[in-house]
């Protein structure tokens, strides 16, 4: 039986994700910390059934595919006051009146980080090399090229700028620094002491990209950043150079970035696009300077058991009368994602 002084808490999300976040060993853990039913998910606030249950919730366990937590949501929630999200952003998730309430907000976006900066990472060393380019030629003429052809390859003190020090870029950079690269960074929230304590030389925006054999960026969807690569700031990126980007495509001009691409002055390794995923029509699919991928940055897989580890970690300190260790606040949200 239940233990009836243990919190009463409620899953909403996308059931499919839930055997994924909570393995069997971590949904044990979670029911020796909450009073949970681990075989209800709530998909719709409007559902019977699922009032019945909000009507006892105290904390809402939520991930990808929970319906809005808005004013109804709200009502039929008279006793919720935490809200701990296995996923990354909470921006559309949480509305104003539940930021009104005071509702505690917490979100696994730091263990969603990880995984993105080590595929980030491994995109810098592979474009370093050129492995996506001769990758391709490789299988068009079935020859080595010729020992001339290597003459620009190679990581040994290769400019790499990182724009946004966001979780994924911060984790970047720290993955970067066994490597001799030369590392440049552009957050307008970083002054020149922490960049430096993050090993990048901090520069303007359009420094960095005149600057940089590789552009990574890291920056969050927010108004100020959209289309903060347009086609003049595009254009500033060395010929040759790769854009890499694993944030968000709305950060990005989709048509200066085509024509740029198309023509072949620079290369891309691309998880995210504008739209997404992309029209079939879309030259970028067949471009040998593209490397291009469905969103697979983020956690996937057994990666996603880390999200649900977080959210049982977020319980304990809970229950131990803590601060919670990933608290999202809502000024947060004016300059992250």
């Amino acid at each position: 039986m239940p233990n009836p002084h243990l919190p009463a808490a409620v899953f909403a999300m996308n059931p499919a994700h839930l055997p994924e976040l909570l393995p069997p060993h971590l949904m044990s853990r979670l029911g020796e910390l909450v009073r949970i039913d681990p075989a209800f998910v709530v998909r719709d606030f409007t559902d019977p059934a699922a009032r019945a249950a909000l009507a006892e919730a105290e904390i809402l366990i939520t991930g990808w595919g929970c319906p809005h937590i808005g004013a109804e949501a709200l009502a039929a929630a008279p006793r919720l006051h935490t809200v701990l999200h296995a996923a990354g952003s909470v921006r559309n998730l949480i509305g104003e009146d539940a930021w009104r309430r005071g509702l505690t907000v917490s979100s696994a976006v730091q263990a969603n980080a990880l995984p993105v900066a080590e595929y980030t990472l491994a995109a810098i060393l592979l474009a370093g090399k050129d492995a996506f380019g001769l990758r391709e030629r490789f299988r068009a003429e079935r020859v080595y090229p010729a020992s001339t052809d290597y003459a620009d390859i190679g990581n040994l003190g290769r400019r790499v700028g990182v724009i946004g020090a966001s979780r994924v870029g911060r984790r970047l950079l720290e993955l970067l620094r066994p490597f001799e690269f030369s590392v440049m960074l552009h957050d307008p929230y970083v002054d020149d002491a922490e960049a430096a304590a993050l090993g990048a030389v901090p520069m303007s925006l359009e420094e960095l990209l005149r600057a940089s054999d590789i552009v990574s960026l890291h920056a969050p969807d927010i108004p100020q950043t959209y289309r903060m690569l347009d086609r003049d700031r595009l254009a500033l990126i060395r010929d040759g150079g790769v854009l890499i980007n694993t944030s968000r495509g709305a950060l990005v001009d989709p048509e200066a970035l085509t024509d740029e691409l198309v023509g072949g002055r620079l290369s891309a390794v691309l998880d995210v696009t504008e739209p997404e995923p992309l029209p079939t029509g879309s030259p970028l699919y067949r471009l040998p300077n593209v490397f291009l991928t469905p969103h697979i940055a983020g956690s996937l897989g057994n990666e996603l058991e880390r999200l649900g580890r977080t959210v049982v970690e977020e319980l304990v300190r809970l229950g131990a009368g803590l601060q919670l260790a990933h608290p999202v606040h809502r000024a947060d949200l004016t300059i992250s994602a």
